[in-house]
């Protein structure tokens, strides 16, 4: 009886002890991961976060016309591990040079588009070779924690330090964003609709689409739904639309033309100021 009642006690300490150290971090291993995020600062502004913590943003215009915190934000951004651009106009390059001088956030784009960049103001020492790349190519930053492929767009991409005069930065372009134990994010940069979108699906799974609607400088809401067609994601988001009033596309109108279409992606909507889990 005493020997019995001894395993009694004796095996669920046991089973406890083998829970805890399970459920404990141990020194030295990466901690729980959680969920990847997406901040939306209007534009084409967004702020990825991994599941780690490192932090991405993309087109970075954080003072944008439709973000009523865009100053606060940009005071209280004190980390950002990269900065993606997708071409060189203002509306895109945005904040980026400001945030780079206070965060040493390097630059991710292509090789052209650095080197303009540099010449307005853009620190030199944060566009190093290995975050530079061209379409076609895929890099790994972050040890590994993402992977960048340059998509080509159908666009234009100059860069001036008053607006004028323009200077040539190469060829505009988007990002595809394979985050570790995360989601693969697409986006679009400015572009029109084009054939070779359908290719992107065949290399890797879209889990999320980050689309242009806004039409005039870019696809308007029925090509962006053929753009969706082609790419094929589980979600799309819309973007760079009614910033101004030239940029009549509408989630509306997105919507219509999607289910005209008979596009089976799911139209997600976010708001200025908005974070959604991935």
């Amino acid at each position: 009886m005493k020997l019995k009642r001894f395993f009694q006690v004796l095996i669920p300490a046991a089973i406890a002890i083998v829970v805890f150290l399970f459920s404990t971090t141990i020194p030295g291993t990466a901690a729980p991961t959680g969920k990847t995020q997406l901040y939306w600062y209007g534009q084409s502004a967004f702020r990825i976060t991994t599941p780690t913590g490192k932090i991405l943003l993309v087109d970075p215009w954080l003072t944008n016309p439709v973000n009523p915190n865009g100053k606060t934000d940009l005071a209280n951004l004190n980390r950002v591990d990269l900065i993606l651009i997708t071409h060189g106009h203002f509306d895109h390059v945005g904040d980026a040079i400001a945030i780079a001088k206070k965060t040493n956030a390097p630059l991710v784009s292509t090789a052209d588009l650095g080197r303009a960049l540099t010449t307005v103001g853009y620190p030199q020492n944060l566009v190093p070779m290995n975050t530079q790349g061209n379409f076609g190519g895929e890099i790994s930053l972050l040890n590994n924690e993402v992977r960048i492929a340059f998509i080509p767009a159908i666009h234009s991409s100059a860069v001036a330090s008053d607006g004028s005069p323009a200077q040539f930065a190469g060829n505009p372009g988007g990002f595809l964003i394979t985050v570790q134990n995360g989601p693969t994010i697409y986006h679009t940069g400015d572009t029109d609709v084009f054939a070779d979108m359908s290719l992107i699906p065949q290399f890797r799974k879209v889990n999320v689409m980050l689309a242009c609607i806004g039409d005039r400088f870019t696809m308007g809401p029925q090509r962006a739904a053929t753009a969706v067609n082609y790419v094929k994601p589980d979600v799309v988001i819309p973007m760079h639309f009614g910033t101004f009033p030239a940029l009549t596309g509408t989630p509306q109108a997105f919507q219509t033309e999607l289910d005209r279409q008979k596009v089976k992606t799911k139209l997600q909507v976010m708001k200025v100021g908005q974070t959604v889990q991935l």
